[in-house]
């Protein structure tokens, strides 16, 4: 460069790069185009010039093998990163968030443990030490770590991770509060709103759980997690024509989804169409074979056709995956006594009675079945229960009987000389405190003659339920609710460190 100054020129130099530096522009600039061939060609240079000593260059070549899911090999690069510059916390950070996604958590945790002590207040430290944590099931740990993370710097996921924790620790309440706070600080994250819906859906507060799902509509009319939820609740309510309407849309953005295709069929069953219900629930077991209410809804669909068989497989297999459910050995007796087989009938009664302590219609099954069988005094054993768990409902909530089943239980209670029953008077409505309730279990009796083998329970999982209860809690027999799979707020850990330290650094 050529300066004039009056008489005299003066000519200036611009100063070299020096040589470790000297292409950090280009890689810079070739990775944040995506023009990965590119970024490793003029990385491979970079480092033959430098010996293998350009940080930089290694840096990016390490987040580039990462992006192509080489994590070990990234891990080696980050670790020669941090030794080139053992005082920088970002490359503590990526060789902590590399073990994190080789599964190595407790070794993830030293790191940032280390990280932490270069740069205290880094809220993505604390962020990934509380969810590394969380895969140690160290959650008290975990609660503290996402604490401090909120208290340097308030993001959405750190709430939904801390939202989690309450949720795996079944607090239902704090987990409520949580995202509550997640709202009011982002009251447009459609994922919080949707989340929070679910967890007031859960607990049968529907006007709440209504207003979130709408918001959350409101900002992303495609939601489909919303649109599910707000499908159930209309599928809970009879409203099946309304519902499907709306799986119709979320199967345009998730054609592939269990809960979709489950609950479609149970809508399809609540409009007695038995064949399409069949299709969608096989579609939906296809789709997640492991899936226990998938399985429960299948093997209650083909009781409801008289096809014990196939009732018989289902149930069966639903039981592999949830043997702590009552119900579901009820349905099961309900189908090996239909088959013939009384022996596994009684023996299915014997563990549903012992697993179920709230649902009458287990023990009012079970007496029909030993009434049948000549066993008076054993029947007369079960009608007893059956009655304490009926006056135990009545006393606790205002929930309604089925007529079919209070007038099965009225022939029975005839037949044993006990009476008509007394119990059985129906409750009065209350619709203030129906919204409090929530049912986990539906069930149906079908009335047939007392001496035949062919007194029927049907069960049918809730449309709300999101967590784990005692089997057949507000168990009332409604057969107009079927079973449905709303998208449910998981306790499972499913986020990851974030990606804030992997931006690329300019050096």
């Amino acid at each position: 460069m050529i300066w004039n100054t009056g008489n005299s020129t003066h000519t200036f130099t611009a100063p070299e790069f020096p040589i470790l530096e000297k292409q950090n522009w280009l890689i810079h600039l070739h990775y944040i185009r995506k023009d990965y061939e590119a970024c490793k060609d003029v990385i491979k240079e970079q480092l033959q010039e430098t010996q293998g000593l350009c940080e930089y260059a290694i840096y990016v070549q390490a987040l580039i093998f990462r992006l192509e899911g080489n994590i070990q090999e990234s891990l080696e690069l980050f670790q020669t990163c941090a030794v080139l510059s053992p005082q920088s916390a970002d490359n503590l950070k990526q060789v902590a968030r590399s073990l994190f996604l080789l599964g190595k958590h407790k070794a993830a945790t030293e790191v940032y443990n280390e990280a932490a002590k270069l740069n205290q207040k880094d809220w993505e430290i604390c962020h990934n030490l509380g969810v590394c944590y969380i895969y140690l099931k160290q959650l008290d740990k975990a609660q503290d770590q996402l604490h401090n993370a909120l208290h340097l710097n308030r993001h959405d996921l750190t709430y939904i991770m801390l939202g989690k924790i309450h949720l795996l620790e079944g607090d239902l309440d704090k987990a409520i509060e949580i995202y509550k706070k997640a709202v009011e600080f982002s009251p447009e994250n459609t994922e919080l709103l949707t989340t929070l819906g679910l967890l007031y859906l859960q607990l049968g507060i529907y006007q709440k759980a209504f207003e979130h799902l709408g918001n959350a509509l409101t900002y992303d009319p495609t939601n489909y997690k919303a649109i599910l939820a707000a499908g159930s609740m209309m599928q809970t309510h009879g409203d099946f024509d309304v519902a499907l309407t709306k799986y119709r849309i979320v199967a345009c953005a998730v054609p592939e989804s269990p809960p979709l295709w489950n609950n479609i069929g149970m809508c399809f069953f609540g409009k007695k169409k038995y064949v399409a219900a069949i299709s969608c629930l096989k579609r939906a077991n296809y789709l997640a074979p492991f899936d226990w209410k998938i399985l429960y809804n299948l093997g209650l669909v083909h009781l409801t056709m008289q096809q014990y068989a196939s009732a018989f497989h289902f149930l069966s297999a639903a039981i592999n995956f949830q043997p702590k459910m009552g119900e579901l050995y009820m349905l099961l007796a309900v189908a090996l006594t239909n088959l013939e087989d009384t022996e596994n009938a009684r023996r299915a009664y014997t563990e549903a009675v012992r697993l179920d302590k709230c649902n009458p219609l287990v023990n009012l099954n079970y007496a029909v079945l030993l009434y049948n069988q000549g066993e008076e005094r054993g029947a007369l054993a079960q009608y007893q229960e059956m009655e304490k768990k009926v006056n135990l409902l009545k006393d606790s909530s205002s929930l309604e009987f089925d007529p079919e089943m209070v007038e099965m239980a009225q022939k029975l209670g005839a037949a044993l000389q006990v009476g008509e029953a007394l119990v059985w008077t129906k409750p009065v409505k209350d619709p203030k405190s129906k919204q409090r309730t929530t049912s986990t279990s539906k069930a149906a009796s079908f009335q047939q003659p007392l001496g035949s083998n062919q007194a029927l329970g049907q069960a049918m999982s809730s449309a709300a339920a999101y967590r784990k209860l005692p089997s057949g809690v507000g168990g009332t027999s409604q057969l107009t609710k079927p079973a449905s799979l709303p998208v449910e707020p998981e306790p499972t850990v499913e986020a990851q460190p974030t990606e804030a330290s992997a931006q690329i650094r300019e050096k």
